[in-house]
């Protein structure tokens, strides 16, 4: 190790084992912390940055970490880590691809730092419990970015071509010196956006821009049993915000809308059903809602309140195409809010009649109450 010049990983903070991602994690916290315009009444501030940016030069190039792990400084030795014959030859760095979070994306946001848009589209696709049970075919209607007609997606008015960019040169790329880095940093060019390429007479169009937005109406199938949430994805359905680039895709998430009678849980539907005292003391069949419209379900005499009883594949189709899942019904019973004379004497005297017994739920916790209290 040359004097004076700290080991790459210990000016990084990160152990010789640590991944690409530990690495890279480790440097945006320290050249935000660090940072010259974070730190202005600091003058060593830009002194702590150069260095992290040329230990993370190292490091975080899986080629030079290989051959420092090897050699150490020594493989960064012969004048600079820059210069002609180095690791870097010509001194020049591309850090367009580089995606900084936080505040450093803030302050190296003029650098031209970030990804591109690819043109991608989300939406949100509505439907019926009924829909998603047994799948669907449906109808979106959305406006999606795609290349001006009139111009070709060039952003030039009919009968004229855009001029080469001066900023560049017509290259989309610019360098620079920038004085808290040791090297010449390239990026693409702000004023064109890296087509190279300036707009004199624009379009009347679309304004110059090379797009416009358009109505676009795509049918969707929805295979059977898919739940809310799911995404499905339309390849190519999306924006296309470049001429010279293809279109992105349009991610649908399937959002299904709350029935009144029924619940899913897995391939199963739950619905509850009242039925009045003598349905449930006596038995017999009761109609019930089903995915398939009207149904009938049997219920057993002496059917307790909460009991769930069930009707065979009435459920949600397997996703698999094997088979469906049951009809859970839950049973409530129906206590009348008004009653008449004549009816509120038949009930006395059934209860009368019956005693502790007409309530088995109730004989069973009076006893426990007799047993704790004896």
């Amino acid at each position: 190790m040359s004097q004076g010049q700290r080991d790459h990983y210990e000016v990084l903070g990160v152990s010789r084992g640590a991944s690409p991602e530990e690495v890279k994690a480790a440097f945006r916290r320290l050249a935000a912390l660090h940072h010259p315009d974070r730190n202005p009444n600091d003058p060593n501030a830009s002194v702590r940055f150069k260095e992290l940016n040329a230990s993370y030069q190292v490091i975080g190039d899986a080629q030079r970490r290989a051959v420092y792990d090897r050699f150490g400084h020594r493989a960064e030795e012969s004048g600079s880590p820059f210069a002609s014959g180095g690791p870097f030859a010509g001194g020049v760095v591309d850090i367009s691809d580089i995606a900084f979070d936080g505040i450093l994306g803030d302050l190296l946001g003029v650098f031209g730092v970030g990804r591109g848009d690819k043109g991608d589209l989300k939406h949100d696709l509505e439907i019926s419990f009924e829909e998603a049970a047994f799948g669907c075919e449906k109808q979106i209607t959305y406006d999606k970015a795609v290349s001006c007609n009139d111009c070709r997606g060039s952003g030039a008015a009919p009968g004229t071509k855009p001029d080469n960019c001066p900023a560049c040169q017509g290259k989309g790329r610019v360098r620079f010196q920038q004085g808290i880095f040791p090297i010449a940093v390239e990026r693409t060019c702000s004023r064109c956006k890296g087509s190279g390429k300036l707009v004199t007479t624009p379009c009347t169009r679309c304004r110059g821009n090379g797009i416009i937005a358009q109505p676009t109406t795509l049918t969707v199938t929805c295979p059977p049993g898919v739940e809310s949430g799911a995404k499905k994805l339309v390849p190519g359905a999306g924006n296309r915000p470049r001429a010279d680039k293809p279109p992105g895709d349009l991610e649908l998430t399937i959002q299904v809308r709350p029935h009144p009678f029924f619940k899913r849980l897995g391939d199963d539907v739950l619905c509850s059903v009242p039925i009045t005292f003598a349905q449930a003391a006596l038995g017999g069949e009761v109609p019930v809602p089903t995915l398939d419209g009207k149904g009938k379900v049997r219920v057993p005499p002496g059917t307790q309140p909460g009991a769930v009883l069930r009707l065979k594949n009435k459920g949600i189709p397997n996703r698999a195409g094997i088979g469906r899942g049951d009809q859970r019904i839950e049973v409530t019973i129906e206590v009348p809010t008004s009653l008449t004379s004549r009816q509120r004497e038949l009930i006395e005297q059934f209860a009368r009649e019956f005693g502790e017994d007409v309530q088995p739920q109730q004989k069973s916790f009076m006893e426990k109450l007799r047993e704790l209290f004896g």
